[in-house]
């Protein structure tokens, strides 16, 4: 307290004001949002007191002049999806925060690593806010923090019981957001309620799109975003292009989920924005395969999850043509960035709603999952669905959509050793793309026609087809094509022993495929670097490339791609001197094969067999057919564990792996 009393006639600010300015002070000004209307005077004080320096905590900002902003952000939480030790763990503030008020809650409270992986999900799930993680802790002395992640689908219900000698507002979660909520308009509430249509993230277009849609909102969009910014009710993150992207932490999200349903208006703006997304997943489908692609992949990996939520709603609401359309439009998107599993799962819902069996619509889809299918390696499920995708453009006249079906039954046919069927399929796409005019899918067939040529042996013929497809690549702006040209350029090169060249040209196409993030060839180029360096005498290199695209291939569920990797993994083993251990992984992958009713890709067994036949020489017949049929009982999952064990930990490549 000043102790200043009102004396005479001056009234109390202007004794404020002289008192001041004869000091040097530090004043600080606490939960300043209760007496916004007093901003005016705290910028009166700075001008006439040059020497005093004021220090506001405020939900809002002042808005005076020389203010300076200083956003108190949450606290660290970790990434459950990659635990670090519990030594570790405990450096991350959200964790020491809620094992302290634990501590306290319950006597002999602490960490252990079975209740590790719940408290760093607890603290991440809680957005790192101090508060929730302390009345979340102080529920361990009724729950295990197992059972407190449980009940965190009903955070706000959850989240109570504060210190009773704090400001209500402080003794349960709702009540802190409340308190903020409190303090906007009926615009600003308006706006802040229809923003729980969104999850993941919002662009401001997006928001004018959906929350103003009839017009009828009572508040300037631009205007209630900046002031629901202002009272941390939003966050402002940086998306693809330096587009800001605006972000409700999940546990005001819920808050503003319970507001948008009270209002009466949650159909309709869920409605609206299933349309808006619907809209704009059919604006991106055009330019994924010219020279904006990355920039619409980027741009549909930002709003995956509001995708997913305007699917979600137009299942349940029933809606027949748009879940086809929407699955139809982002097919190509899952299947480049590694959501086949997911996206098979949305275009069987599109064709199980779909009443126009012969339309172009589920023509699309039909031709989207029979490409994530083949990504998985599920042959008989790709042939099936690209049979009938066939069949329906072919009936409709649809050149373009009949030379994609006929370019995956090729790729499918191909990995069944089944070159002449390949060969015709493709020959005929070829046709059907030169008189069309479509260089993307040309150039696309191309190169797969190359890959023929190269299994035949005709590395002089596969050359001039993949320097035809490179210059149609290049021209269309068409990156995916471009990294497969690459790529395939670099396999011919390695094949004709020109191992620097091939490695240019395979770093080269790793970087494109970085570049549009397109985790399956990702893999594919970590393969075949690993080839190269098991060909140049660096089976250590090979080791780590070939661990980090078994891995990958493994999360996308290629399990032809696991096979390639195991028999590169076993090569490596084999120049170890680990030659039993060689052998049982080579016969593991033989099985994997066989299973799926393919073939040992043929540039793969060319580049591997003198390291077979090494193995092969060094042990005695029977010794080496025993390995082999004791690794044709493994299981995939004890194959890779196997070939897996003491390969290095990734310090022979400095590579950035994509996001």
């Amino acid at each position: 307290m000043l102790g200043l009393q009102e004396s005479g006639d001056a009234p109390l600010e202007e004794i404020l004001k002289e008192y001041l300015g004869r000091r040097e002070l530090l004043l600080v000004l606490d939960n300043f949002e209760q007496i916004l209307s007093a901003a005016p005077l705290v910028g009166e004080l700075l001008s006439a007191a040059l020497r005093l320096k004021v220090l506001v905590t405020s939900r809002i900002p002042l808005g005076i002049y020389g203010e300076h902003e200083y956003a108190v952000p949450p606290l660290t939480v970790p990434d459950p999806m990659r635990m670090p030790d519990i030594g570790a763990l405990s450096q991350y503030e959200a964790v020491r925060l809620f094992i302290e008020r634990a501590g306290a809650a319950k006597a002999g409270f602490e960490i252990t690593s079975e209740n590790a992986p719940a408290i760093a999900e607890i603290c991440a799930r809680l957005d790192g806010l101090p508060l929730a993680i302390e009345l979340a802790a102080a529920r361990i002395k009724l729950l295990p923090p197992k059972a407190i992640l449980t009940r965190l689908a009903n955070r706000l219900k959850l989240l109570t019981g504060g210190a009773k000698d704090l400001p209500a507002r402080q003794r349960t979660l709702r009540g802190a957001i409340e308190w903020s909520h409190d303090l906007l308009d009926e615009g600003e509430r308006t706006l802040f309620a229809r923003l729980a249509v969104f999850s993941g993230g919002r662009t401001l277009e997006a928001i004018e799109a959906v929350c103003n849609a009839e017009g009828d909102l009572p508040v300037d969009a631009f205007d209630g975003v900046s002031s629901l910014l202002d009272k941390s009710l939003l966050t402002r993150d940086e998306g693809p292009q330096e587009e800001p992207r605006f972000v409700m932490l999940e546990t005001i999200h819920e808050y503003a989920r319970e507001k948008l349903e009270e209002s009466g208006e949650a159909g309709e703006t869920k409605r609206l924005h299933a349309e808006y997304f619907l809209s704009f997943a059919e604006e991106a489908e055009p330019d994924l395969v010219w020279a904006e692609q990355i920039e619409w992949m980027d741009r549909l990996e930002a709003e995956h999850d509001n995708l997913r939520v305007a699917l979600s709603w137009s299942v349940k609401a029933g809606e027949v043509e748009s879940v086809p359309r929407m699955a139809g439009s982002l097919s190509l998107f899952w299947s480049v960035r590694g959501y086949s599993s997911e996206g098979r799962g949305w275009c069987e819902e599109a064709l199980a709603r779909d009443a126009a069996h012969e339309s172009p619509i589920r023509a699309k889809v039909l031709l989207g999952l029979g490409i994530m299918a083949w990504r998985q390696s599920d042959y008989d499920g790709a042939e099936q669905s690209l049979g009938e995708s066939l069949a329906l453009y072919r009936g409709s006249g649809d050149g373009k959509g009949e030379a994609i079906s006929l370019l995956y039954l090729g790729k499918a046919a191909i990995d069944r050793n089944e070159l002449d069927l390949a060969s015709e399929l493709l020959s005929e796409g070829e046709s059907i793309c030169r008189s069309l005019g479509d260089p993307a899918n040309l150039a696309d067939i191309l190169n797969i026609s190359a890959i023929v040529a190269m299994a035949r042996g005709d590395l002089v013929g596969a050359n001039a087809i993949l320097e035809e497809a490179l210059g149609l690549a290049r021209a269309a702006g068409h990156i995916r094509c471009l990294a497969l040209a690459t790529s395939n350029l670099g396999i011919n090169a390695m094949l004709e022993g020109d191992y620097e060249k091939a490695q240019a040209l395979m770093e080269e196409a790793l970087e494109l495929n970085l570049a549009l993030k397109d985790r399956g060839n990702h893999a594919v180029s970590l393969h075949n670097l690993g080839l190269i360096a098991l060909r140049r005498g660096n089976p250590e290199q090979a080791a780590d490339l070939c661990s980090r695209s078994t891995q990958m291939f493994g999360d996308l569920l290629d399990s032809i791609g696991v096979t390639i990797s195991l028999d590169a993994l076993a090569a490596v083993s084999g120049e170890r001197g680990e030659v039993r251990k060689a052998v049982h992984v080579w016969g593991a992958a033989q099985t994997l094969r066989d299973a799926m009713g393919v073939s040992q890709p043929p540039d793969d067994k060319e580049v591997l067999e003198p390291f077979v036949e090494a193995a092969r020489s060094s042990l005695e017949a029977a010794a080496f057919q025993a390995a082999w049929e004791e690794g044709r009982a493994m299981t995939q999952e004890q194959a890779v564990a196997l070939a897996l064990q003491d390969v290095g930990n990734g310090e022979h490549t400095a590579r950035a792996e994509p996001a």
